[in-house]
């Protein structure tokens, strides 16, 4: 564990030795993952798939994990971020555009005993249409597509926290579905590299 990902985590070395060397092979698996994808697809061409801190999101998820609660990973690609929630106590959904990622989420899900569910397609809710208030309705990589939700049989408003990996500009885009689409008072977990990971309630930035 000494040069683990998970090692470092604060809360992480907190949990139970077996828990901690499973969600350190999760973490593990899941960078050799990205590492096999970034040479056979990303070299080849554009894709917005990028490795979260997974670490730090450990971290987010300790400091608020409750019995009962509902966890979505909007984006959830490979599905490093929704199987650490499984594994601590959420019950955990992953949506993701691509295909190929949500074949790649389950099998990597099956390998560690985890019980998160993926589903493939858009994180937004049918219905729902991005209209700011400045006109500008693009919504940067998070494109169009089938909405997932009907495949795991859940509203985006039947969670309690949402995680998201927004590139630049994306952030307003994800505000707005939650302002519209989520659950009073659900939290919505987001990180970047900029701000590191943030988390709103309501629309308000929590402390």
């Amino acid at each position: 564990m000494a040069n683990s990902p998970a090692s470092g985590s604060s809360l992480a070395a907190e949990l139970d030795p077996a828990l901690r060397a499973r969600l350190a092979a999760v973490i593990d698996d899941g960078m050799e993952v990205w590492h096999r994808f970034d040479r056979e697809v990303r070299d080849a061409a554009f894709h917005p798939f990028m490795p979260a801190n997974y670490e730090r999101v450990l971290d987010g998820l300790l400091a608020i994990r409750a019995p009962g609660l509902r966890f979505l990973e909007w984006g959830s690609a490979t599905g490093v971020i929704a199987i650490l929630a499984d594994l601590v106590g959420f019950e955990a959904y992953g949506i993701e555009l691509d295909p190929q990622l949500v074949d790649m989420s389950r099998a990597l899900a099956a390998r560690h005993g985890s019980r998160a569910r993926f589903a493939a397609g858009s994180l937004f809710p049918d219905g729902y249409h991005y209209l700011p208030p400045d006109g500008d309705t693009r919504t940067g990589t998070l494109g169009d597509g089938v909405s997932a939700y009907d495949e795991l049989g859940l509203k985006l408003a039947d969670f309690d926290v949402v995680y998201g990996y927004p590139w630049d500009g994306e952030d307003p885009v994800m505000h707005d579905v939650m302002r519209h689409e989520g659950a009073p008072g659900a939290r919505l977990l987001l990180q970047s590299g900029a701000h590191g990971l943030r988390t709103f309630r309501d629309g308000v930035l929590q402390a």
